[in-house]
């Protein structure tokens, strides 16, 4: 039965969206996977939507999948590029992987108008600034 599963709680794996400066008119934002686990993660697939309101109408954007088939440990990869029309929303990312035979799955969410230049930290793992999902 369904609760006969157990899925263990996620650790050391975060999401980070990060700011790159390489248009001068609008910075470019970035989505990252982290794994800060000392082994590596085994066939990543993160689902992306956003969802939400403008001028009181609601917004939905299409689902996106990425797959990612090994994510070193202590290392990132990148998920997307995230475009600045879509921070008025709230950014999901469901991540599901593996470790050996264990799956973990994890829901992270950025919520409305949290990711802008105000909110920006340094992130050591990729060595850019940006926010990182606690």
């Amino acid at each position: 039965m369904i609760k006969d599963i157990k899925i263990p709680e996620v650790k050391n794996v975060t999401l980070a969206v990060v700011q790159h400066k390489s248009n001068v008119l609008q910075p470019e934002w970035k989505v990252y996977l982290i794994n800060n686990n000392p082994v590596a993660i085994e066939n990543t697939l993160v689902a992306s939507s956003g969802y939400g309101e403008k001028d009181g109408e609601p917004q939905r954007t299409s689902t996106l999948r990425h797959f990612l088939q090994t994510v070193p440990p202590n290392d990132f990869a990148l998920i997307e590029p995230l475009d600045a029309a879509v921070l008025h929303l709230n950014n999901e990312y469901w991540v599901s992987y593996y470790i050996g035979s264990q799956i973990y799955d994890k829901r992270f969410v950025f919520v409305p108008e949290s990711i802008k230049e105000e909110n920006l930290t340094d992130i050591n793992e990729i060595g850019e600034r940006g926010i990182l999902h606690c």
